[in-house]
């Protein structure tokens, strides 16, 4: 298959040439540490920037994903929406193909193809979500946290249309009504609004780490992406990472270790 230079930029969002396998369909698989040379390349090393890696081997089992959402959704009051057309999930269970649809599987093992992965909002630095919301409701730190301002939120749903990664979900019923606990150090939401995971910003200011990493006893890393001591920054640079739709360039921040 040829390709012209043009669109091999277009398509290698990292520009990572030379830690690619396989360039078919926009799909990137390379080596960690090659990976993190080229994002220093091209962005600001200063100050703090958030990242997180997923060890998707070390999920072996459905209660090793359901600890890890139970955490999130329970500390987040994130309602359970019996109607799976318009659920609420701020970080969720899903296939490979339906995980990478652009991906070209080519060289991809089966046994990675039959795995699950964790899902949630990527907190890319160039956020397409961000640059259509009409209120600023949703906008990124310096530090690269996507956040999302539900008392600003006008529901107008232009941040779920340009988000690639399904990340975001709108209240279509009274989030309220569906929790059967609550948690009255975070806010509840209402109906008519979009919500997200917000990479727990409020815990990071505090110095601990978001629930989901805690929860994951081990297989989820979280630090800054800017120090190179950072525990996550170690275990990409030691394995083989792939990030989700890398040929749109949004550059995600949440890295799968396969």
């Amino acid at each position: 298959m040829s390709i012209k230079r043009r669109d091999f930029l277009k398509i290698v969002g990292y520009g990572i040439a030379g830690s690619i396998i396989s360039l078919g369909g926009g799909f990137i698989v390379g080596r960690g540490s090659e990976i993190l040379a080229m994002i220093d390349k091209q962005g600001e090393k200063k100050g703090v920037k958030w990242a997180m890696a997923i060890d998707t081997r070390a999920f072996k089992s459905e209660e090793d994903f359901e600890a890890v959402i139970k955490a999130c959704h329970q500390a987040h009051n994130v309602p359970n929406i019996p109607d799976k057309n318009r659920e609420v999930k701020w970080i969720w269970v899903d296939t490979f193909e339906r995980a990478f649809p652009t991906a070209e599987t080519e060289f991809i093992s089966e046994e990675v193809k039959r795995r699950k992965f964790l899902l949630l909002c990527n907190h890319c630095d160039n956020p397409p979500c961000v640059r259509v919301c009409p209120v600023q409701a949703t906008f990124k730190r310096e530090d690269g946290i996507v956040m999302q301002d539900m008392h600003r939120c006008i529901g107008c749903k232009f941040c779920m249309a340009a988000c690639p990664y399904g990340s975001r979900n709108y209240n279509f019923y009274p989030p309220r009504e569906y929790l059967a606990s609550m948690n009255p150090e975070f806010p509840t939401r209402t109906l008519g609004v979009v919500e997200k995971c917000i990479f727990c910003y409020h815990r990071l200011d505090e110095g601990k780490m978001p629930y989901c990493v805690e929860a994951s006893q081990g297989k989820m890393f979280f630090g800054n992406l800017n120090d190179p001591e950072s525990e996550v920054r170690k275990v990409i640079s030691e394995n083989i990472v792939i990030v989700r739709k890398p040929e749109l360039s949004t550059k995600p921040k949440v890295f799968y270790i396969i």
